[in-house]
């Protein structure tokens, strides 16, 4: 099975989008993590059955290679960015950038600005300042903006971004309070010809180009003209690509926009790639890219606190030693977390979510790789009843798992309870057990040798990849999801959950297929999508390609949909785990086989400052 097939992906493109990708590692950094770790990691595994001393037939031992992050070294990880210096120095550097930001007067340049404070990161310290100049250039449209496509697009893209800021837009003095309820594509109709088309003498402004593809990618269904602007653009973009020799900032951000675009991409590793870029740009802000450094320094330090904390809830519930087959995993379950919300304020949020990450792999690998048949309906029949009791029909390495699940959601149920005066425990049970439940579906599959329909396939799929565990658990723990007297019921997003979950379960089917091919497991999507149809296996991947795409459209709609403010946090979470999943399974699995790449971006984020 080949690698993931993402729609803007080429050799030559991966290797200029990530010329600025890594800096040079620390030394002590190198000789500690790195220098015993092999170039090429490879999965270990074997397809045959094997037995154990109870003769007990499981599928495969030794399944897995052992985690590259040392615990004793995550735990003596020490920031200086913590100190009082640094972050007197950090708000001293936002006022010179707000000022920056308030003196400019013409509405290109402004744009321009907060596109680079978004993509460095620091926007969200001027809100209040971006939301008014948004508003103002909307409201006032000028020639210096309508008539150029470049502007036009980078406005329809930062509009479409602020809205999960909850921007209120003013049009014929209209107000709505869900900011932009509209954001019509046909602010692009000056541009078209009169067959609909795009004028063909846009070609040469690559530039304009390139702001009006990664502004399609805001498109929901229906919207013709963003369509036909991601089939123009992307086509120019690649002869771009083709005939550049370049090694310019247009040229990075082009490669970098084709291999993903803007809009599918983890806004903190989008920040630590940019201010590299943005280093070299000729008429750089030095102050904003002291601002960018800084405040990604400052941090990072809270990021390594709530690593440690996770690394120690791991450490003590003993599932890495005890439970060898499984995939110990909790750096890169910690940076799912990271993705989905890298605010300072959230730690908690990352503590708790970095857990259930790390529960849903291990459980995961007990029905994928080492239960029984027997053993996995047993389980699951315990987690469904919630019998702690029942334990002790378990063999011990369930019962070590069971104990630690239960151990945490009791914990989370009693500290939401405590400071929400609500009894959520019955929820919490129910959706572990519907986890385990769509686990034993595929399990049943696999020793049966069932191949399922790929819609069969799917409306299993999209529950086992575990996205809905983690949004509930998300949705509980978010500061503004729950404790607003007009909060929204969590059922009220289920097309969010849903689509985020398809993209989760599809971008995994198509990173993990060449691992799991190897390894023995259930027909995948790509694999379904083959049986019911016999197309080959490329057009089954260009089959699901188009099914992420078109997701994503549904899961931008419902974002555009949302109507309450305290909405705000949980709909990011739940878009930024879609962007995750593209992350960390784009060039494979990213997030078993611990490859080059997703160390590299582990040391960028977590251990290593930026000088």
């Amino acid at each position: 099975m080949p690698l993931p097939k993402f729609p803007f992906l080429s050799n030559r493109i991966h290797w200029k989008a990530n010329i600025l990708q890594y800096k040079p590692i620390p030394p002590a950094l190198s000789t500690i993590m790195i220098s015993t770790v092999p170039r090429k990691i490879q999965c270990k595994a074997s397809t045959t059955i094997v037995s154990d001393q109870n003769n007990a037939s499981r599928r495969s031992a030794n399944h897995f290679q052992p985690s590259i992050w040392d615990y004793d070294y995550i735990q003596s990880i020490r920031s200086d960015f913590t100190e009082e210096s640094y972050l007197e120095r950090n708000d001293r550097l936002k006022e010179e950038v707000r000022v920056m930001l308030l003196t400019l007067t013409n509405p290109v340049e402004q744009l321009e600005l907060i596109d680079d404070m978004q993509r460095l990161g620091v926007a969200s310290h001027f809100n209040a300042e971006i939301r008014n100049i948004m508003q103002k250039i909307y409201n006032n449209g000028t020639s210096k903006i309508n008539d150029n496509l470049y502007a036009m697009a980078l406005q329809f893209r930062l509009l479409k971004t602020t809205r999960l800021l909850y921007y209120k837009v003013h049009k014929n003095h209209i107000t709505t309070e869900n900011v932009i309820a509209w954001l019509f594509s046909e602010s692009f109709d000056g541009f078209l010809d009169g067959k609909g088309n795009f004028h063909s003498s846009l070609s040469g402004d690559s530039k304009g180009i390139l702001s009006l593809y990664e502004a399609s990618f805001h498109s929901v269904e229906g919207e013709i003209v963003l369509d036909k602007a991601r089939e123009f653009s992307s086509t120019h973009l690649k002869g771009f690509v083709n005939k550049s020799s370049e090694d310019d900032e247009i040229s990075l951000l082009v490669s970098h926009a084709l291999e993903l675009p803007l809009h599918w991409r983890v806004s903190r590793l989008e920040t630590r790639w940019f201010i590299d870029v943005y280093e070299r740009r000729l008429n750089m802000s030095p102050t904003l890219l002291e601002l960018a450094k800084l405040d990604f320094n400052i941090i990072q330090a809270t990021h390594q606190e709530d690593m440690k904390h996770a690394s120690r809830w791991w450490k003590r519930t003993q599932l890495g030693e005890k439970l060898s087959f499984a995939r110990d995993r909790m750096v890169e379950n910690f940076l799912w977390t990271l993705g989905l919300a890298f605010e300072q304020q959230l730690g908690n949020f990352r503590r708790l979510m970095s857990k259930v990450n790390a529960l849903i792999t291990t459980i995961d690998d007990i029905y994928d790789v080492h239960g029984t048949l027997e053993e996995l309906k047993l389980f699951t029949e315990v987690v469904n009843r919630w019998d702690i009791n029942a334990m002790d029909e378990l063999p011990d390495y369930m019962q070590v798992c069971f104990h630690a699940l239960s151990n945490f959601v009791n914990e989370v149920a009693f500290d939401f309870l405590k400071e929400n005066g609500r009894n959520i425990l019955p929820q919490l049970k129910k959706v572990w057990a519907d986890l385990c439940k769509s686990y034993i579906v595929e399990a049943t599959w696999y020793h049966s040798g069932y191949k399922p329909s790929f819609h069969e396939y799917l409306e299993n799929a999209r529950n086992s990849i575990g996205a809905p565990v983690i949004l509930f658990h998300a949705y509980f723990c978010l500061p503004d999801s729950t404790n607003e007297e007009d909060s929204i019921p969590l059922e009220e997003y289920s097309s969010v959950i849903l689509c985020s979950s398809i993209i989760l379960r599809l971008a995994n089917d198509l990173g993990t297929a060449k691992r799991e091919k190897v390894t023995g497991d259930v027909p995948k999507s790509v694999e379904c999508y083959m049986n019911e149809t016999g197309v080959s296996e490329a057009d089954a991947c260009g089959h699901i390609n188009s099914l992420i795409c078109g997701t994503w459209k549904k899961l931008n709609k419902e974002v555009s949909n949302s109507s309450s403010y305290n909405s705000r946090s949980f709909i990011q979470v739940a878009v930024n785990l879609a962007r995750m999943a593209l992350y960390m399974y784009q060039h494979g699995d990213g997030h078993t086989v611990q490859d080059d790449e997703t160390k590299y971006q582990i040391i960028s984020l977590l251990f290593q400052p930026i000088g």
